[in-house]
């Protein structure tokens, strides 16, 4: 029995020794670059029908309101919680809606370097035509930009950590393992805003789970008189908070586009589809909210299920 453990101990050793002398460790290979992520929402947001005209929306920015650094044990971070490229994911997110059909986005969050572009373009006209009427006259101007009836506001509002803790493990003879796990939320909240009024139009927060999870597994035991033999190994789980980010916003904008139908402010080209799309919603959103049509399958209203006491 001592030689077998002697024989384990001298193997556990060498493949350290090989292992150390190599410039990078990867226990597992990583993958290529992908250029397409999708998570579970995304695939629900393609698959809406086409809407009856395409929504022009501007925004300017989709902050990070938490607020939050990343926390540490040992050392000041100042990294924040939560990524600061909302913007880029809900654009992305907007763009995707109804495979694109569903809005137009103007770009609003680089104003400046667009403006200073089109600039740009009218100063270097002018110098070669030597005067601004000559300009126009040889080339045509540049078209104005467009505008948009809605603006999209909102943010990141809440990045909750360690709301659920735990872990379990044994331990017999020496052999033995334990796991832990954390659970972590992350909240977004998207409104439209008329331009014309400046009346919030409909608004939507959607709240995403991140998961941590880490396994542990050891040997601790004497093989003989002044003869220890220890082993360790574990393995760690953790829920990227960035991709948590993009299906929370993902869902805010599932959800702005199904109350827009609810509320009539928008809908599908095909009216045959509304009353399936609307059940569906309703459903994930409160399971105790009813939609009432009429006998040509259009929603009427949406009303509160009767207590049945």
């Amino acid at each position: 029995m001592i030689h077998f453990y002697r024989n384990l101990l001298c193997g556990v050793l060498t493949a350290l020794t090989i292992t150390s002398c190599s410039s990078v460790f990867q226990p597992i290979s990583s993958g290529k670059a992908t250029t397409d992520y999708r998570s579970g929402i995304s695939d629900l947001l393609r698959s809406l029908p086409p809407p009856e005209q395409p929504i022009v929306v501007a925004l300017y920015k989709f902050r990070d309101q938490t607020g939050q650094y990343k926390s540490s044990e040992l050392l000041t971070q100042y990294s924040t919680a939560v990524t600061q490229g909302g913007t880029s994911m809900l654009i992305r997110a907007l763009m995707e809606a109804g495979n694109g059909k569903w809005f137009t986005v103007l770009e609003r969050e680089g104003l400046t370097d667009l403006m200073n572009e089109r600039k740009i373009i009218n100063q270097t006209r002018e110098m070669y035509a030597g005067d601004a009427k000559k300009a126009e006259a040889q080339s045509p101007s540049l078209p104005p930009l467009l505008y948009a009836p809605i603006l999209l506001e909102g943010g990141v509002i809440a990045y909750e950590t360690n709301l659920l803790t735990g872990g379990i493990g044994a331990r017999y003879f020496g052999i033995g393992g334990s796991t832990e796990f954390r659970r972590d939320t992350v909240t977004s909240m998207l409104r439209a805003v008329s331009v014309k009024n400046g009346a919030v139009l409909n608004h939507v927060d959607a709240r995403k789970t991140i998961f941590s999870m880490q396994l542990d597994s050891g040997l601790y035991r004497f093989v003989s008189f002044q003869r220890l033999l220890e082993i360790e190994a574990g393995v760690s789980s953790n829920e990227p908070p960035q991709m948590a980010v993009m299906e929370s916003i993902e869902a805010c904008v599932y959800g702005m586009i199904m109350e827009g139908m609810i509320n009539k402010l928008w809908g599908p080209k095909d009216q045959t589809k509304v009353k399936l799309l609307i059940e569906n919603y309703l459903k994930q959103r409160d399971s105790e909210m009813t939609a009432n049509f009429d006998n040509k399958g259009h929603l009427v209203n949406v009303n509160p299920v009767a207590s049945k006491d």
